[in-house]
This record gives structure tokens, sequence and C-alpha cells, in this order.
């Protein structure tokens, strides 16, 4: 549990005739380590690491991933998975990470994971057989268990991705034929999908798809709508502005609805993820005084597609 905030220390004071300047000391107390770390060699030169998210009483703000005692990577407390690239074949490797609060303190590494990347195999062409049956069934409101039938490579299965609405939400160690999901939405319907993946990093295609209802929870839980959406019309554009919403995790992808129909898919790369307010600027080439209604919706963690802002009508310039 994150600590209560400092204990006054005794300190030296300005006194004067009226007033007695108190101190307080500095938060130096780290918050505690992540849990849940696990590695996947995901080819033969990359390897796909996850842990669990801090509790928001922990005051987290962002993580460290080590390999060894090198930091390799450094993250915002929304983002709980990472592909570390560039790394050798047929090595191993160890990796550890940090939670780091506002204060800058750092918490311990917590448990290794290891992890040994296979051979690589020059000139592999050739995907993995695809998972031939895919079952799934949910655990809990939140939560769902998947699992899959081996898949064969000519070199060999590296890792197991599990998709959901065309979009990566897990990876899976080769002698692995199931894994437990978290991070879902209540009275929700869930469309998974496994492909195999060899060291070359190709693909299978899709398995079966199996569908998942997860029962519906008591509370409200976290909105998924982008919060505080405004556009404004200028000469030759439309900026969007909003609050992304509280996911759990980074989010990089927003659906654009213009009129009601999806007109655009909005993304933002690898550091460059607004933090706070997100602005997003659309060139247009309608004449003036078309009237746009438009309202959009951030892709969630768990592969869907949250619920929608606000709708706003602009009038195009000029």
């Amino acid at each position: 549990m994150r600590r209560s905030a400092p204990t006054p220390a005794l300190c030296l004071a300005a006194l004067s005739l009226t007033a007695l300047t108190a101190c307080t000391a500095p938060d130096t107390e780290p918050p505690p380590a992540p849990a849940g770390l696990t590695a996947q060699a995901g080819s033969a030169t990359s390897v796909h690491v996850m842990w669990d998210a801090a509790a928001g009483r922990d005051g987290v703000i962002g993580y460290q991933v080590f390999e060894a005692d090198r930091m390799v990577r450094e993250l915002p407390a929304e983002k709980t998975m990472v592909d570390i690239t560039g790394l050798a074949p047929q090595t191993g490797y160890t990796f550890t990470v940090r939670a780091k609060d506002a204060a800058g303190n750092l918490s311990g590494p917590g448990p290794a994971a290891r992890v040994t990347t296979p051979a690589a195999k020059a000139e592999d062409h050739r995907a993995p057989t695809t998972p031939a049956t895919t079952t799934a069934r949910a655990t809990g409101p939140r939560s769902a268990q998947v699992s899959w039938t081996a898949a064969t490579d000519d070199t060999g299965v590296t890792a197991y991705d599990v998709y959901q609405g065309g979009v990566r939400i897990h990876t899976a160690g080769p002698t692995e034929s199931g894994t437990a999901l978290t991070g879902l939405q209540p009275d929700t319907v869930y469309t998974f999908t496994v492909r195999a993946r060899d060291g070359a990093d190709n693909s299978s295609p899709d398995g079966p798809a199996v569908d998942v209802t997860t029962p519906p929870a008591s509370g409200d839980g976290p909105g998924t709508a982008p919060a505080a959406f405004t556009a404004a019309a200028s000469p030759g554009a439309v900026t969007l502005t909003w609050t992304a919403p509280d996911t759990g995790r980074e989010t990089t992808e927003y659906e654009l609805y213009v009129n009601g129909l999806p007109t655009t898919v909005i993304q933002f790369g690898a550091g460059a993820v607004p933090r706070g307010r997100a602005e997003h600027r659309l060139t247009v080439a309608e004449p003036a005084g078309t009237v746009w209604a438009v309202k959009l919706r951030a892709r969630l963690p768990d592969g869907n597609w949250g619920s929608f802002s606000a709708e706003r009508r602009i009038t195009l310039v000029a």
C-alpha cells in the first residue's frame, strides 16, 4: 500500500515577532515495485515485456525498464508493456522494471524476468501454421481466459499473439497454450483470435475467432469517452481538441466520425502521444458553409472502441 503523507521533521525555522515558518521533510519513500513481470521472446531479436499496472494510490507516474543494469526504455504510467528490439539471437536477457513517483523516487526492481532469444534463420519467409482451435471464457467482469492449440513452424514457433478487434493485446510464450487477459470492460462482447509467430517475425493467419461476453459489474467503472471535446473551423481546416479517457494505458488511436459516418483514424506514434489535452488539425476541401457534426472515440487497451465523445456541430469557412 502507498505510504501516507510524510511526518513533519524537526528543522530550523525562521522566527519573527508574528510567525513561525515550519518545514516538512521531502518525500523520499519509493513506491512499491511493479508486480507480474513477464518477458517473452517475440523473435530472434525482440522481447515483449509486460507487467501489472500500479494502483492509483501508489502515486506512480512512470516506469523504467532495465536489461541487466542498463535502462532500455522509460514509459509513462499508462503503458505497461513494451517490445524491446535490436537484441542478439540465441542470447539470454534479464529484465526488471522499476516504478517512479512524482518526487523522482524509484522502486526496487521486483522479481526479474529471464528470457532467451531463439536462433535467427536466414531467408525464413515461411509463416507458422494457424492455431487450429481457440477457446475462451470470461473469468470476471474485467477478465477472460483464452486458450489455443499449438502451431508448427519449420524453424520453430517463438510466440503466440492474442488479437481483439484487429489489435494485438497480449503475447504469450512458445510453450504456452493459454493466457489470462485483464483490463476488459464489463458487459461487453469480445472476439479473440490467436496468431503464431516465428523467429523471423513471420505470423500465421488468424486462428478461429471465439466470442466471450463479460458479465456486468457493480459500479460504473472508468469512463471510456474522450472528454471536453471541441471542434473549431478555420479557413481550410478544422481543429479538434479533447482529453484522453482514463483507460489505464496511453491512448494512441482515435476514430473520427463526420455526419454519422467513420471518416478517418487519428494515430499518435511512439513518443508523440500527448499528455493532458490532445489536438489534431484536419485539412478540409469542402466548400464554405458545409455543416459538419463531428465526434470521436478512443481505441481501448482491450482492442475495442470506447464510447463516443460529445458531438459538435461546426460550419466550415473559406
